[in-house]
């Protein structure tokens, strides 16, 4: 199979032949027809993630090995699988050309979270595009049928980026859920993740969708999108700002970006009882101030991607278009590399999703 991977930290993806896997026991092989670029495609890219005052951690050093076909938002078609998966999720059988969505966050197979489809809770996690080849290649391998799912009459390359940004915010929003319709929910961050969020709590009945970010571009699609509000977080004063747009304290923040300075004007934004969910991986740290945690009955919490029973319940919640899509750039799969770049350089508006050349 061929293959756009990373062969050393930080420079370009290079195509290359691997050998085309072989599935055994429950897997599926699949050819790769849409792979979704995701921002944390970036980290590995770069081989490390900022954990602030802890230093650097490397993925090298974590068991991540180099070359690397990254990609975790998947769609492909079903083209063999092992002996032992005779039937798929829901039971029907495996057929040869099946379109499907693949769950990347796939642990161990064997342990408590795994069995309860909590697979990415797994504490040995082997992540597709991250531990093992995943979508920036002609073919990947899929653990067992039930990380499969159907995407419907759902656009494939829409689809695709269900497997990541999709269950990402739709498992953070279930963490913050129930809310009123016109309580103002917080989203910070208005790229891929952020879009995918305003269209997920529009289709769940939200109206008071406030989107945070520091373009005016990324903003503007927020608004199209269905963000009642925006907020330009850059200059001084946000945490003031945000809580007079919102009118008053905040009761559910989700932080897309999940950087130092992020993180500290949303925790003070916060209003009694309030939630902050902490998405994603800019890096740094938040000091907290561990009486007014008591005092004010804060929650501030991590999320995780999400598990194979999200990804089906998000499928069910878009089929019949009942989701708008985010704005999606299809790109080739030989683009692999400059697709990466413009995310890098924040000239993406939505997701770049690359494509087969037959897809």
């Amino acid at each position: 199979m061929r293959a756009w991977a990373v062969v050393e930290p930080k420079k370009p993806l290079q195509e290359i032949e691997l050998p085309t896997p072989e599935p055994t026991g429950k897997q599926v092989l699949l050819e790769v027809t849409h792979a979704g670029v995701c921002h944390s495609d970036i980290h590995i890219w770069e081989g490390e993630w900022d954990l602030g005052s802890r230093g650097k951690m490397k993925l090298l050093e974590r068991g991540v090995k180099l070359p690397l076909a990254m990609g975790h938002e998947i769609v492909g078609r079903v083209v063999k699988w092992g002996p032992e998966a005779p039937g798929a999720q829901g039971g029907q059988g495996l057929a040869v050309g099946q379109r499907r969505i693949v769950f990347p966050w796939v642990g161990c197979g064997t342990c408590a979270r795994c069995l309860s489809e909590d697979d990415n809770m797994c504490l040995q996690g082997k992540a597709l595009g991250v531990f093992q080849n995943g979508g920036y290649a002609t073919h990947v391998l899929a653990p067992e049928p039930r990380h499969l799912v159907d995407p419907g009459d759902i656009d494939p390359a829409l689809a695709a980026t269900y497997a990541c940004s999709g269950i990402t915010v739709f498992s953070a929003i279930n963490k913050v859920m129930p809310m009123a319709p016109d309580v103002p929910l917080v989203l910070v961050g208005a790229g891929g993740l952020g879009l995918q969020a305003i269209t997920v709590l529009k289709a769940m009945g939200h109206r008071r969708i406030v989107s945070v970010d520091v373009s005016a571009e990324k903003l503007a699609a927020a608004q199209r999108a269905g963000a009642s509000d925006t907020l330009d977080a850059s200059g001084e004063n946000v945490t003031q700002r945000l809580v007079e747009l919102c009118g008053g304290p905040v009761e559910a923040i989700i932080d897309l970006v999940n950087g130092t300075e992020t993180a500290r004007f949303c925790f003070d934004a916060l209003t009694k009882g309030g939630k902050l969910v902490q998405v994603g991986l800019f890096g740094g740290e938040l000091v907290l101030p561990l009486p007014v945690m008591a005092m004010r009955a804060l929650t501030v919490r991590g999320s995780y991607v999400g598990s194979p029973k999200e990804l089906r319940a998000l499928v069910a919640l878009a089929q019949g278009g009942k989701l708008d899509s985010i704005p999606i750039t299809r790109e080739p799969l030989r683009n692999a590399d400059s697709a990466l770049n413009r995310l890098r350089e924040g000239k993406v508006v939505g997701r770049i999703v690359l494509t087969a050349e037959a897809a």
